[in-house]
């Protein structure tokens, strides 16, 4: 079997095998990366029987981290250390969504995290011990999201870091995601709503009122996130426009965009119980969260298939069309895209804000949107410029 000086650049360099080539590490002996077609695995010996096990696959698990492994796992072996009792699924998802979760990511991502995991995979793995759960059972239950592509999408990868943090606090020998590929995340979507129907969704959203239904007419009228907007704050909020710090937004760009008279009226019927517009329920310091169970409600309006992603799309569309005529610049800075027309070069260099450009385009905006609630002929789309 080769030896190699394992490093960053040799392990990048390693090209795909047609069979299974181990490459042994010049400096600690029975540590190694295995190198297939589709992956590249590192592995360790252990015992007098040289038995190989699994330390993660690259480049998931760092070279530093699968290093750090080994030499804790010989050292054990080597001193007779007893390793710790198996935690059950349910234990590790605890230690995972407190210790490293939470201290790592945003407050919406770690809310996914405990989403995702406790809803589709703690009951059925709660009690297991880690090392005990198998791929296929695994598969079973990404198999059974495929209906929603997305969900599926972010199962996989949401477990594939829990199963990541496992392997890396010594918990389990190897993930069992370790040679599963991650579900299609499934094509672009494409839903552009009609004038009459976002007539229909900014009726059932006043029929809904504050928080939910507040929150989906601001989407509507502003076109940003969905998760940006339940996190506003007043302080964010002045007489010209709202501004978003860039801790809140999904590319970290701070953004600035400016209202309207419309947008004015809606941001008027908000009680002032604190900084933000939209506490949950009980807090004052966390944003509103509940938008799973209060879309049901929203979709009594009778429109179809749509998302609240799909809001979004829906106001650039109208901004690009005939009906308002953004141009795709001044587009791009209302809905804070870090990547477009303006970037490389022109985008360290040109730093006018456009700001009367997206004015004149928002008012513009809502008045067609103004004038589409007050409509009786409703078009099924703007293509002609309605």
């Amino acid at each position: 079997m080769p030896k190699l000086a394992l490093t960053d650049i040799s392990v990048r360099a390693l090209k795909p095998a047609d069979g299974q080539v181990t490459y042994w590490d010049a400096s600690l002996p029975t540590f190694g990366i295995r190198v297939g077609k589709k992956r590249k695995t590192f592995v360790l010996l252990v015992g007098d029987d040289r038995q190989r096990i699994s330390l993660g696959v690259y480049p998931a698990t760092t070279l530093a981290d699968a290093r750090k492994i080994a030499r804790e796992r010989l050292a054990e072996r080597t001193l007779g250390v007893e390793r710790p009792a198996p935690l059950s699924f349910g234990e590790a998802l605890t230690l995972f969504l407190a210790t490293y979760s939470k201290q790592n990511h945003s407050p919406r991502t770690a809310h996914e995290h405990t989403r995702i995991l406790g809803h589709h995979f703690k009951p059925k793995f709660e009690r297991r011990d880690l090392s005990s759960i198998r791929p296929a059972e695994i598969v079973g239950v990404i198999d059974g999201l495929q209906s929603t592509p997305s969900e599926a999408e972010h199962a996989f990868r949401y477990l594939r870091t829990f199963f990541n943090f496992c392997l890396k606090r010594g918990l389990i020998d190897t993930s069992p995601l370790g040679r599963l590929e991650a579900p299609s995340k499934g094509s672009a979507r494409e839903r552009v709503l009609s004038p009459g129907e976002m007539a229909k969704v900014w009726k059932q959203a006043e029929k809904i009122g504050y928080p939910y239904g507040t929150i989906v007419r601001l989407l509507m009228l502003c076109g940003q996130r969905a998760a940006e907007t339940a996190a506003l704050r007043w302080s964010w909020i002045d007489d010209e426009g709202i501004s978003l710090p860039s801790y809140i937004t999904k590319n970290r760009r701070a953004s600035r965009i400016p209202y309207g008279p419309l947008t004015k009226e809606v941001l008027a019927t908000i009680p002032k119980t604190g900084d933000l517009l939209f506490p949950a329920r009980g807090h004052t310091e966390k944003s509103f969260v509940g938008f799973g169970v209060s879309k049901l409600v929203l979709d009594k309006c009778g429109v179809q298939n749509f998302t609240h992603h799909d809001l979004r799309r829906s106001y650039s569309t109208v901004m690009a069309s005939s009906a308002v005529g953004a141009p795709i610049h001044v587009l791009e800075k209302l809905l804070n895209h870090s990547s477009g027309t303006l970037r490389g070069v022109a985008s360290i260099y040109n730093r006018y804000s456009y700001w009367p450009e997206m004015r004149a385009a928002v008012e513009t905006y809502e008045a067609w949107f103004r004038g589409i609630m007050n409509r009786a002929d409703w078009r099924s789309s703007i293509s002609s410029g309605s």
